[in-house]
């Protein structure tokens, strides 16, 4: 039986950012990836943040393969017909260094993944590992779903993914609750390289990101999102999976509703799907991370819950903790100990990071949004609605509409249950 000295499970971004590090460091690592490459299986957004990712490569934005640097970002509330958006631009995002770029799993993965083999890893792609080996409480390997494909190590990160089948398997976390996560759905289309940035107001290798919230999501729980790559925009929308049972409708729903808002529409125009892709996201927060650590294991990325809905941020939290699991491995390595006690500081690392501070800071949301159903079905009508009739010029008074908006709120929602919104979204956002 194979051993190493620490084996991943999983070669996405935090698994990788991982491997890539431990085996610079000198450890015999392996990386053991379901798909039939990196990228194979990996979904999400769509957007890599340049400082996170440059603390493990720096410079890598210089030979990988990016789609484009993001100068604009925006929400979008969307009515019926409408949409209400605010947005941030900055030209100084255009230059480096670089904030955030839009990129394709499927290019970007299989090219980390090179890095850390370049270091020292072994990769092998189209391996399911089914379960985790133990001698007593310490975690010992892997079992694999290959013949005689068990493999030992001194640690294992679990780098699975959201669906974390093996740490509920070997009995390191509970099932996912649905109302922990969104199920999310997206479209890769193709559309000229000049069309897009006409329709963006973008120049170069200039990129633009649109999240959109509202009346798309039918109610429920949502955000749909856009991105900007060099000749393709990622399009898509996910909902709480609680939400989706209780509706009995289909994310895939959901897609095309967006994709025919008027608003939208213009933006897709001409284009041509070419790839259909849905992954699972962690929206649980703070109080829905599991235990991260333990004898002989870490957990890291999406595995661990770490995803920052609010922000919809995602790979900056995963490649963070695959890098602080790295170098607690390494500090292990050298002490020859890989107890619980001994891998306790990538917790400590965690949460005097931002990666835990984040999210303890809005601990309170999700449950806040899931008892607040009118925020995604009556106050973006509302809003719209009032931002039509004070565009309007009519001769009404901007006085009279404002009052007016006011009353149809009280109205559709209630006096006291405005109150009510108002005081709990602040509590959630404190």
């Amino acid at each position: 039986m194979q051993k190493f000295d620490v084996i991943v499970i999983g070669a996405g971004p935090s698994g990788t950012a991982a491997a890539y590090l431990l085996a610079r460091s000198g450890l015999r690592v392996l990386v053991l990836e379901r798909g039939e490459k990196p990228g194979a299986k990996n979904v999400m957004g769509g957007v890599l943040y340049r400082r996170m990712m440059d603390d493990i490569i720096p410079g890598f934005d210089r030979e990988a393969p990016l789609e484009r640097a993001i100068i604009s970002q925006s929400l979008w509330v969307v009515g019926a017909d409408a949409v209400t958006s605010i947005g941030h631009q900055n030209e100084r995002f255009a230059r480096p260094p670089y904030n955030n770029f839009t990129v394709l799993r499927a290019k970007f993965d299989p090219w980390f993944a090179q890095r850390a083999v370049e270091q020292g890893a072994v990769l092998v792609c189209e391996t399911v590992v089914t379960d985790l080996l133990k001698e007593g409480n310490q975690v010992v390997g892997v079992r694999t779903d290959r013949p005689g494909g068990e493999v030992l190590a001194d640690v294992v990160i679990i780098a699975e993914g959201a669906n974390a089948l093996v740490s509920e398997a070997a009995g390191l976390r509970q099932p996912i609750r649905a109302a922990d996560y969104s199920l999310a759905v997206k479209e890769i289309i193709a559309l000229p390289r000049e069309k897009i940035e006409d329709r963006f107001h973008l120049e170069g290798n200039e990129g633009a990101t649109i999240e959109l919230v509202g009346e798309i999501g039918r109610g429920m729980v949502s955000m749909g999102f856009i991105y900007t790559n060099r000749d393709s925009l990622s399009v898509g929308i996910g909902a709480l999976i609680s939400d989706l049972r209780r509706a009995g409708v289909h994310p895939y729903e959901l897609l095309d509703r967006m994709k025919e808002h008027p608003v939208v529409r213009r933006l897709i125009a001409g284009g041509e799907t070419k790839e259909y892709l849905a992954h699972l996201i962690p929206e649980g927060g703070y109080d829905a991370v599991p235990h991260l650590y333990g004898d002989g294991y870490l957990v890291v990325g999406d595995a661990g819950g770490l995803v920052n809905a609010v922000h919809r941020e995602g790979s900056n939290l995963a490649m963070t903790s695959g890098r602080f699991a790295a170098e607690t491995v390494v500090r292990a390595k050298q002490a020859g100990a890989y107890s619980a006690s001994a891998l306790s500081g990538y917790a400590e690392k965690l949460r005097s990071s931002f990666v835990l501070q984040d999210l303890k800071q809005y601990r309170r949301l999700p449950a806040f949004l899931a008892r607040t159903p009118e925020l995604f079905n009556q106050f973006p009508g509302l809003l719209n609605d009032a931002a039509y009739q004070i565009a309007l010029v009519d001769g009404v008074s901007k006085r009279e509409k404002f009052a007016a908006a006011l009353r149809a709120a009280r109205r559709q929602v209630g006096t006291s249950r405005l109150v009510r919104i108002g005081y709990e979204g602040w509590r959630a956002l404190r």
